[in-house]
């Protein structure tokens, strides 16, 4: 029996999480279970209008297009094994004959493969490509975030020891200069500081704001300008001593090549939802160590399950990146929808890896009333949940 169920999950927030593109108060993902003869597996993406064009309804549509009978046939088409040594070596939309969106793939790829780990008794960590750096760590620091809603002096009180530090940018320069030095104050010269402005700098304001913040003590900038300004963000790392990291400009991997090629970043950020799924994603990341270029695992804002194990699998698996978003699940939400829920070690602000198989992770009965609909291998058809 084939069964496949769709959750649209907008679970509130007990803190809201603010920065210059957008404010969220609920979570707003997709997760989708599968289940085949037995065994099952979770996906989820978290579309961001913003980043990639795509909403939780339009994914919804398109998952509705996809042939199901096609994408279970080929699950059943093979061995699991030989489907993993596959889908390692071709992209996952064409082994299933799948054309869509960022997201619509991560959904369907976090999904298949969590039902292959639980097949073969791997983690997902173990499905990954082996890219040869070695035995994973026993643990992962993670860099920690001050959004807009959280004050300078609170952040460095209560949210240390820190490793890496992102300060969301605001709509006024001397208030993110004084953040910045106030940061550099307490925590020294060891910490390195990002500013994530969002899309948010004009082209004509760029090089001195970069230039300013570097010199209060900023070493990075994530994407200050509307998505590919390649000339411009080749200016800014030029002329600013500010390394650039690129997040909405990098969805596929044509902006990775564009981006490398047009000398216009020093960094990638790579999120599983908005570059296609891990698989991909992978292979971003051998990309940008390939170009001599860093790369850090970010996470979307609300991410409510699947998603945060499987990003954290990745970075198990590439332990040279630059740092690593460990999200805040556990301040956000008092309930998740999945058991075990994906914890951060706040003494230290590092992850452990996730056990397996697959995920490692359950819907709960608190996902029941976010189950929206229901496709079953009978009927051939999508059929909504009241």
């Amino acid at each position: 029996m084939a069964e496949a169920l769709l959750h649209r999950v907008a679970l509130p927030m007990r803190i809201s999480f603010d920065h210059p593109a957008a404010k969220r108060s609920t979570s707003d993902s997709l997760v989708l279970r599968l289940r085949l003869d037995g065994a099952q597996g979770l996906g989820e993406c978290a579309p961001r209008r913003y980043v990639t064009g795509e909403t939780t309804g339009s994914v919804t549509e398109a998952l509705r297009r996809v042939p199901l009978d096609k994408l279970f046939a080929v699950l059943r088409g093979s061995s699991p094994a030989d489907l993993l040594a596959r889908l390692r070596e071709e992209d996952f939309g064409a082994v299933f004959g799948i054309d869509g969106g960022s997201n619509l793939l991560c959904l369907l790829e976090t999904a298949v493969l969590d039902l292959l780990g639980h097949q073969l008794g791997l983690s997902t960590y173990e499905l990954l490509p082996d890219e040869g750096q070695g035995p994973a760590p026993a643990r992962l620091p993670v860099s920690q975030v001050l959004d807009l809603s959280l004050d300078v002096e609170e952040f460095l009180d209560t949210r240390g020891p820190f490793h890496f530090v992102k300060v969301k940018a605001s709509d006024d320069l001397a208030r993110d200069l004084r953040t910045v030095r106030a940061i550099r104050g307490r925590l020294g010269e060891a910490v390195p500081i990002l500013v994530d402005a969002n899309m948010s700098w004009t082209a004509e304001d760029a090089v001195d704001w970069g230039r300013r913040l570097h010199e209060a003590g900023a070493a990075y900038v994530e994407e200050p300008l509307p998505p590919r300004s390649w000339e411009q963000l080749r200016a800014l790392r030029r002329e600013s001593g500010l390394k650039v990291m690129l997040d909405e400009s990098l969805c596929t991997a044509e902006d990775a090549r564009r981006a490398v090629a047009e000398e216009a970043c020093d960094v990638f950020n790579i999120r599983l939802a908005k570059n296609g799924g891990l698989l991909r994603s992978a292979r971003l990341a051998a990309h940008a160590r390939q170009q001599g270029l860093g790369f850090q695992f970010g996470v979307q804002v609300a991410e409510v399950g699947p998603l945060i194990n499987a990003g954290r699998a990745l970075a198990f698996r590439n332990p040279d990146a630059l740092t690593v978003e460990g999200g805040q699940s556990d301040r956000f939400f008092p309930e998740m929808i999945v058991s075990p829920a994906p914890v951060v070690d706040r003494t230290a602000n590092t992850l452990s890896p996730a056990p397996g198989p697959g995920l490692g992770l359950r819907l709960n009965p608190s996902a029941r009333e976010w189950a929206a609909l229901r496709y079953d291998e009978a009927s051939g058809h999508w059929r909504a949940l009241s």
